[in-house]
Formats: structure tokens, sequence, C-alpha cells
């Protein structure tokens, strides 16, 4: 049986599709992937050299630590796996921060050494700066994975549901699971109470028709192999290629895993 992917949404950074013919097993490994195995680039050192402002100067790393930045994956790796005796552009890059109020300081004004690391989102405020006040820094990004901390995570919002199965068998037609719906989805046809087109998408699994159904023509289930699954990313990648690193994620763990098994 092979696995089937339908898209149901795509956009730069948010992603639904249909997962057919697989396991709860395989897309929640998918959701874990995204979460904390995808490796992505965050600041994790920063030398200050001047800070006037109101924030010290662990709540600046903070907030820039938080900036996502644009990964390339082939590019990069994380420096505990890096062959470099000492770091090196394989598992850097190095940003630059200098500014003096009055202004706010957004996170498109750091000056970055990679032209492809950039801020994923220029326009995110990390310190507003009164006259006289001033910030000059220099910010170190590495590659770290989401599970080691909040900041290395690219997948922001990622879940799954199964897909819900409703049926309707010897309907009357009284409209009543019509009206119990929460959703409004369910619609009287020509043989009775049906769900058209996607709207069983947005069934919640709520068993409110079922249950108000008084001849018991109702029957909602989950269908164990089939799952409508969301993505978000922070922007470090697209919701697309979010997803293809997660698949390869977990295939390149599976390789490893079956490397060991073969060895003992």
């Amino acid at each position: 049986m092979t696995m089937e992917v339908d898209i149901l949404e795509l956009s730069e950074r948010s992603a639904k599709f249909i997962l057919s013919d697989t396991s709860a097993a395989f897309a929640n490994g998918i959701r874990r992937a995204a979460l904390s195995d995808v490796p992505t680039l965050a600041i994790d050192d920063i030398n200050i050299y001047n800070n006037t402002s109101v924030l010290f100067d662990e709540q600046l790393a903070l907030r820039l630590s938080l900036v996502p930045l644009t990964t390339d994956i082939e590019e990069f790796v994380p420096v505990e796996e890096c062959t470099c005796d000492s770091e090196c552009p394989a598992c850097k890059v190095s940003m630059t921060l200098s500014a003096e109020g009055p202004r706010t300081v957004h996170s498109g004004d750091l000056v970055s050494s990679d032209e492809n690391v950039q801020p994923a989102d220029l326009k995110i405020p990390i310190i507003d700066l009164k006259e006289g006040q001033k910030v000059v820094l220099e910010a170190i990004a590495h590659m770290g994975y989401g599970y080691r901390h909040a900041k290395w995570q690219a997948g922001v919002a990622c879940g799954y549901k199964n897909m819900p199965v409703v049926r309707f068998d010897s309907c009357d037609s009284c409209g009543v699971c019509v009206q119990e719906c929460p959703k409004g989805i369910i619609h009287l046809g020509p043989e009775g109470a049906e769900i058209t087109g996607d709207d069983i998408l947005k069934c919640i699994l709520c068993n409110l028709c079922a249950s108000s159904c008084e001849i018991d023509a109702i029957q909602v289930f989950e269908n164990e192999n089939q799952f409508i699954f969301t993505i978000e990313s922070d922007g470090s990648y697209s919701a697309q290629q979010l997803i293809i690193n997660a698949g390869t994620t977990i295939k390149e763990k599976a390789s490893r895993l079956g490397r060991i098994l073969e060895s003992l």
C-alpha cells in the first residue's frame, strides 16, 4: 500500500493536506520532526559592545535569539556535527547591529555576513531607543534543533486529526441533525441528511448529530488510516520545505537505526 498526499492549501508559511493509507505513528513522526528534529539557524551567542538602552543585555539577547532566520539545510550543519576544529562558515553566521535613538530597532536592522541568511520577518520590533541611547553588537547564529531550545523550532503550529467519517442510513429527513451540527455542514438532500464536498473536513467528531437522531440513522467515526494535517513554519523554511525536511529526517533516522541493528 502506497501512502497518498492530497494538498488542500499551500502557501509560503502554512500548508494543509491529507495523508492517506498511513499510520498514526507516521503522521505523529512528521509532526514531531517538524517541531523538533529539523535543524534551523538561530542567534546563540552575542557580543555586546555598547548598550545604553533600557533593556538589560540578557533581555536583548533573548529577544534576538527568537528572531527566525532563513535557513538552507544543505549549506549549514549544527555545531556539534561540524568537522571543523573551531567555528567556521559551515556552522555559524555573523550578524551585526548598530543603532542610535530616537527610533525603534527592528529585526530588519540586522546586517548578515551571508546574504542568504536574513530575518524571516523584517518588522519584528526588538527595542525602542530614546534620544542618545545606543546599541552596538555582534550576533552569532548557529544551527540547532528544536528539542534543545524553542529558538531552533522551525515548525510553530503542527497538528493532525483523523479523517472524520459520517454515514447516514435510512434517514427520515426530520432535520434535527441539521440543527444540532455546530459546524453547519449537514444539509437535507433528496435522500435525507448528507454532507457534501469538502465539508466533511470541518467535522469535529462531536457526535451531536448521532446522539440527536431518534432512529439511530447516523454513524460517526474516524478513519484510522487517513489524517488531516496542518503545519505552519516560522519562516526559516517555507512550509513545503519544512514538510520535505521532516520526511527526510525520519528517513535518515530509520536508515541509521537499520545500520545499528545490522551491526548487532
